[in-house]
């Protein structure tokens, strides 16, 4: 598996957008019925490691545009701890949704089983029919991808992410807003042009150094730990993705100083205090990048990786990841590495 699979992804996600956003809003048309959707009141989002991630991402997008209440945890953390209060006595009803490309995550298996024996409503979001999952959840949204080829998850991440924000869109009635998702696809393709090049240059700093941390807050927190995870996946490196706030409690203090800090600065609640946190970042040494609207006016006098077109924010980590996969790439390729270790598979 050669590092450059990560681009030929990326390379995909704008016609993915444009090409299986109806298809896939018809199926969540078709689950979720208009008597029905107005009942639910609280929604749980499980999964894990890139479906864990496009969850917490997903997860304002519920509350903002659905409507609803709602908490993202990872598949074994709601087995464990959620499940017995995940439906109430009272009120509306509770929807959990798990997402899984595979199909086959035993974590999320046996969530469900959970969800469904509390009395939840329970839905699947998986690229893999006929998958364990389907036959376990009462409703299932499939979000396939044609072409799809072994990779760390890129084209599957959007694809569950894509399956989440519709859910929520459903949920509120707010289908108006799939309009968004052309200029949205637009962006992505100029994005992933925006970012090859300066992944290169980025890259040769951060090959040189064995750990990072990619910061952002509200949905941007699930970019962050996307964009972390390829790192990890890939390059081998020790990455993490915390939220602002978090990392200047803590990981600030963490050697060496001149760590690198990738900060996701998109238009919204966190934009203002993203900005502040990597100036703060800067003050102690740490090697800062910003990811930010290539119009953004606090981006002239930083280093940055360019995000084309200005989304709201609930869509921004559709276009916020991008700088994650190329940089992921570019470091494995000057690494001389494999995806999932397989440089030192043995012969």
């Amino acid at each position: 598996m050669n590092p450059e699979v990560l681009i030929r992804q990326a390379e995909r996600l704008a016609d993915d957008l444009r090409e299986l956003t109806g298809t896939f809003a018809r199926r969540v048309a078709g689950l979720l019925g208009e008597a029905e959707r107005g009942t639910i009141e609280r929604v749980h989002l499980v999964g894990d490691g890139d479906s864990h991630h496009a969850s917490c991402a997903a997860e304002p997008a519920f509350a903002s545009i659905g409507g609803v209440t709602c908490r993202a945890s990872s598949a074994f953390r709601f087995s464990a701890y959620d499940s017995p209060w995940a439906n109430r006595p009272g009120g509306g009803r509770t929807l959990v949704v798990a997402a899984t490309a595979s199909g086959r995550t035993p974590a999320v298996l046996t969530a469900l089983e959970r969800a469904a024996a509390e009395g939840a409503l329970t839905l699947v979001v998986t690229g893999t029919a006929g998958s364990p999952v389907t036959e376990v959840a009462e409703r299932v949204l499939l979000v396939d991808l044609p072409g799809l080829e072994p990779s760390p998850g890129v084209r599957t991440y959007q694809a569950s992410l894509l399956g989440l924000t519709l859910i929520a869109m459903r949920l509120g009635g707010a289908e108006a807003l799939h309009a968004e998702f052309g200029p949205l696809a637009g962006a992505v393709a100029a994005t992933h042009r925006a970012t090859g090049a300066r992944a290169r240059e980025e890259a040769g700093w951060l090959a040189g150094h064995a750990s990072a941390v990619v910061l952002g807050s509200g949905p941007s927190h699930g970019t962050a730990m996307f964009a972390a995870a390829k790192l990890v996946e890939s390059a081998g490196l020790l990455a993490v993705g915390q939220d602002l706030e978090e990392w200047a409690h803590v990981e600030r203090w963490a050697r060496p100083h001149d760590m690198p800090v990738y900060v996701l600065a998109p238009p919204g609640r966190s934009h203002a205090h993203a900005w502040a946190i990597a100036a703060r970042a800067r003050e102690l040494g740490r090697h800062v990048v910003v990811v930010a609207d290539d119009g953004d006016t606090e981006a002239a006098a930083h280093a940055t990786f360019p995000v084309a077109g200005r989304v709201r924010e609930e869509l921004s980590p559709f276009l916020y990841h991008l700088f994650g996969v190329h940089l992921a790439a570019r470091v494995t390729e000057r690494l001389g590495r494999r995806p999932f270790q397989r440089d030192e598979a043995p012969a």
